[in-house]
């Protein structure tokens, strides 16, 4: 626990129950997550508004990366960067198995830079990849 404790410290997050128990949920999980699947695990412990809350907190500090999805329905990870600045640059390949549904971060590929026109800013890229994950694929 003196790690997890050591990660909220670190993005200026308060120590409490809730997000103990949050980031360890997501250190435990390879894809990312939905609130639903929050709210599922951690039935009756947590109500549903702390759990919003905890994952708004999460983002805004830079602990976690909303994952874009098709489906319509908001999905997270953690951030694999070094430092802890709030604002920044997650920018990697996303996955989304069409079997299991499960989306992965593939970290170690990163969107390509883009040049955009002139007077445009580029605040955030998602590239979400679909097809079968290695563990389907078997």
């Amino acid at each position: 626990m003196q790690l997890i404790e050591n990660t909220l410290k670190l993005h200026d997050l308060r120590i409490t129950q809730v997000r103990m128990e949050m980031l360890q949920y997501f250190q435990n999980h390879t894809s990312a997550l939905t609130h639903a699947d929050l709210e599922l695990h951690f039935d009756k412990r947590f109500d549903r508004v702390t759990i919003y809350r905890t994952l708004t907190s999460f983002l805004e500090n830079g602990l976690l990366h909303k994952i874009p999805d098709d489906s319509g329905v908001a999905k997270y990870a953690l951030c694999h960067h070094e430092g802890v600045e709030h604002n920044h640059d997650d920018h990697h390949v996303h996955f989304k198995c069409k079997k299991c549904e499960k989306i992965e971060c593939l970290y170690t590929l990163e969107i390509p830079k883009l040049h955009l026109p002139k007077k445009y800013k580029m605040e955030n890229a998602n590239l979400l990849i679909e097809g079968i994950c290695a563990i389907c694929n078997n």
